[in-house]
C-alpha cells in the first residue's frame, strides 16, 4: 500500500468523507465537518474541471490504497475490457482480496485488511494467499486461517455485523469466519460514493 505522509484524519476532512470505513472518521467528520488547518473553515475555492477529475482519482487511489503506477495499471486493463472503462475499474478495484476481506467485516477498514492479508491470515479456496492485489473470482471462498480464528481484531470486526452483510454479491458465515464472493458485483451494489467516470475524462485528454 502506498504510505500516507498525511494523516489519515486530514484527509478524510480533506475529502468530507468517510474514505477509509472506521468509525472513528464518522465522528470525526460530525465534530469538524471541515478541512484541516487554518484556512480550513475558510471558503473553499472553486476547482477547475482537471482540479475535480485530479481532486477524484486522489481520493480512489487513498481508498484503496494504491500508487500511481498501480492505478495506471487497473486503468489500462479495465479500458481493455468491455463494457464502460469506469465501472471495469470499479469492479477490479472491488475484487481485491484486501477490500473482499474488508467488504466481509473481517477488518475494520482496508489499510487494516490489507495489514492482515500480507500476514497471510486468510485462505481462498483453502489455499494461503498473502497478496493484497490478488484478484477473487466468483464463487471463491476466503475464510479466515485456524490459527488466526482467535484474533481479536477480527472477531471484534465480525460482532459489528448484525444480520446479513448488505452487499449482495457477498455472503458470509459469522459462526465459521468464511465468506463467499457470489459475483462481480454491479457498479450500483458497491456502495462506493465516487465519481469514476471523472477518471475517464481526466485519462482521455
Amino acid at each position: 500500500m502506498a504510505k500516507l505522509k498525511t494523516p489519515r484524519g486530514k484527509l478524510v476532512r480533506k475529502f468530507g468523507e468517510n474514505i477509509f470505513g472506521n468509525n472513528k472518521y464518522d465522528r470525526l467528520l460530525n465534530r469538524k465537518p471541515y478541512a484541516a488547518g487554518q484556512h480550513g473553515q475558510a471558503r473553499r475555492r472553486r476547482l477547475s474541471n482537471y482540479g475535480v477529475q485530479l481532486h477524484e482519482k486522489q481520493k480512489i487511489k487513498i481508498m484503496y490504497g494504491l500508487l500511481e503506477k498501480q492505478f495506471r495499471s487497473y486503468f489500462a486493463k479495465a479500458d481493455q475490457m468491455k463494457g464502460e472503462t469506469g465501472t471495469n475499474l470499479m469492479k477490479l478495484l472491488e475484487r481485491r482480496l484486501d477490500n473482499v476481506v474488508y467488504r466481509l467485516s473481517f477488518a475494520s477498514s482496508r489499510p487494516q485488511a490489507r495489514q492482515m492479508v500480507n500476514h497471510a491470515h486468510f485462505l481462498v479456496n483453502d489455499i494461503k494467499v498473502n497478496i493484497p492485489s490478488y484478484l477473487v473470482n466468483p464463487g471463491d471462498q476466503i475464510k479466515v486461517r485456524e490459527k488466526s480464528k482467535k484474533l481479536d481484531v477480527i472477531l471484534d470486526s465480525v460482532r459489528l455485523v448484525k444480520g446479513d452483510l448488505d452487499l449482495p454479491w457477498l455472503e458470509l458465515d459469522k459462526a465459521k469466519l468464511t465468506g463467499t464472493f457470489t459475483d462481480v458485483p454491479d457498479r450500483e451494489d458497491m456502495g462506493v460514493i465516487v465519481n469514476e467516470q471523472l477518471i475517464v475524462e481526466l485519462y482521455s485528454k
